[in-house]
């Protein structure tokens, strides 16, 4: 019998793990292929995962509030099970061994007891004799194993905190500040030389043995100071924040999970990516009269054109023009990506999310604007599709929304550039007659823009093309677009 997979599936390009929140179907239940049978939580999105196949859940391997890796398998389901009738033969399946246990056939392997000797030394052999709480406690992310194998901490001896015992990243690292494996390393030693005194004769040599005794302590520290390669890993891929003091007055709250990660994301892209940022003003008359121009006939198309909706549709028409806003360094390699993908942040309060408008250049402008309302409403409700936080090759943030006149946002991992977007408003500015060439004094709709770009491949000069590019098209919109 073929059971199909469902694995933990990828969330976003920067999330490497998902938490199952909820399963929303028990083992034996019957499934409708793209039914909802668990709920997923990231720091970017929480979604309801969809069954692969139609058939029965036969088996759930990760427990609700347990967090594993994109990729794997948290259950499987028979797609010729039927629900029902098919949980309860598992019962059964486990009953049958112990009524053919009788059977003639256990006591040749009870002389073979003499085995045993080599299984104790052997380390592998000892951990299957662990209980079901220790093993649950040396389960974590490959990151938190990698962790305490660079410094030589056996995981099991760390108290964990997560899910049911469960050692996190914090944990391990706690752990490793707080000298603790170090001081029992010392303390081990000395357990070694107890036995020595049964063979007082060998007094005099004993001193030298006792000497490396304690070397294994030092021995291992090094391996927690990473360096060369290790270092620069470690640094482009994990965050340990300061601790500080809370004074009385104060209030503590331990971080939610999307608050945690959005603060690592925020600091690992700051390391990585070498931010520079080109301001630019941009005159909004000419797509505010369009906007006015046409508003009752969207209107009548059940259409709702923002400001926003234009700066998408104008950004996703130069993008192509400009390759390397729209790639990102891999390695020693750039990728110059073959699509127009906008990533468009959008305030949960609190929180940020950034659903991903795909091709975003075949869209029209009113395609455009239904597209932004539509991913911010179902984003805002908690009911994007993984699929709809990923693949962005260029994102726009508006902070200009809330007053901001301009911003300096962060580049998003993964991409090279960043448009944040100020406040719209009057201004005074000095307007120059196209005939007569006399200047006057005028009042028009403006707003400052900044790129927030990767120096490292976009240079300053490009930014400031795409910036000007981005300005003539917006400040002469076309009026069929």
């Amino acid at each position: 019998m073929s059971r199909i997979e469902v694995p933990m599936p990828q969330m976003g390009e920067s999330i490497a793990e998902g938490t199952v929140s909820k399963w929303l179907k028990e083992v034996g239940d019957a499934v409708e292929r793209d039914e909802p049978i668990l709920e997923i939580s990231t720091d970017k999105v929480d979604a309801e995962i969809p069954s692969p196949s139609a058939g029965a859940l036969t088996e759930i391997l990760v427990a609700e509030g347990e967090t594993v890796e994109v990729g794997t398998v948290v259950a499987y389901i028979d797609p010729n099970g039927a629900g029902g009738a098919k949980a309860a033969p598992a019962a059964p399946s486990e009953q049958v061994p112990s009524a053919e246990t009788p059977i003639v056939t256990p006591p040749p392997p009870a002389p073979a007891t003499p085995s045993p000797p080599p299984a104790s030394p052997d380390p592998e052999d000892v951990t299957c004799t662990a209980t079901s709480e220790e093993r649950l406690r040396t389960r974590s992310t490959p990151v938190v194993r990698r962790i305490a194998a660079e410094a030589g901490v056996v995981i099991s001896r760390v108290t964990g905190t997560g899910h049911q015992g469960r050692v996190t990243k914090q944990d391990i690292l706690a752990y490793i500040e707080s000298g603790q494996d170090a001081a029992a390393a010392p303390t081990a030693a000395p357990a070694t030389p107890a036995p020595a005194p049964p063979t007082p004769a060998v007094a005099p040599p004993s001193p030298e043995p006792t000497p490396p005794e304690p070397r294994p302590a030092p021995a291992r520290r090094p391996a927690a100071a990473p360096s060369g390669d290790d270092l620069w890993r470690r640094f482009a891929r994990e965050v340990d924040h300061p601790v500080f003091p809370a004074r009385e007055e104060d209030r503590v709250e331990t971080m939610d999970k999307m608050r945690r990660l959005t603060a690592e994301h925020m600091v690992l892209s700051k390391r990585i990516h070498s931010h520079v940022h080109s301001i630019i003003e941009i005159d909004f008359s000419a797509v505010d009269r369009i906007r006015r121009r046409n508003k009752a006939r969207w209107a009548k198309r059940g259409a709702r054109v923002s400001y926003t909706a234009f700066v998408a549709w104008a950004c996703s028409r130069i993008l192509r023009d400009f390759p390397s806003v729209n790639g990102v360094l891999s390695g020693n390699n750039i990728i110059y990506r073959g699509a127009v993908n906008l990533g468009m942040a959008v305030d949960l309060n609190p929180g940020l999310i950034v659903p991903v408008i795909h091709d975003a250049d075949d869209l029209s402008l009113v395609g455009t604007a239904r597209k932004i309302i539509d991913l911010a409403t179902r984003a805002k409700a908690r009911q994007l599709s993984p699929s709809e936080i990923q693949g962005a090759t260029f994102t726009i943030t508006n902070p200009g929304v809330l007053g901001t006149v301009v911003g300096m946002p962060i580049i998003p991992k993964g991409t090279s550039a960043i448009l944040g977007t100020g406040s719209i408003e009057k201004r005074v500015v000095v307007l120059t007659d196209s005939e007569s060439g006399q200047d006057s004094m005028g009042i028009r709709k403006r707003s400052y823009f900044s790129l927030g770009y990767d120096h490292r491949l976009v240079d300053g000069a490009d930014s400031a093309r795409f910036l000007f590019a981005l300005r003539e098209l917006l400040q002469d919109f076309p009026e069929d677009a």
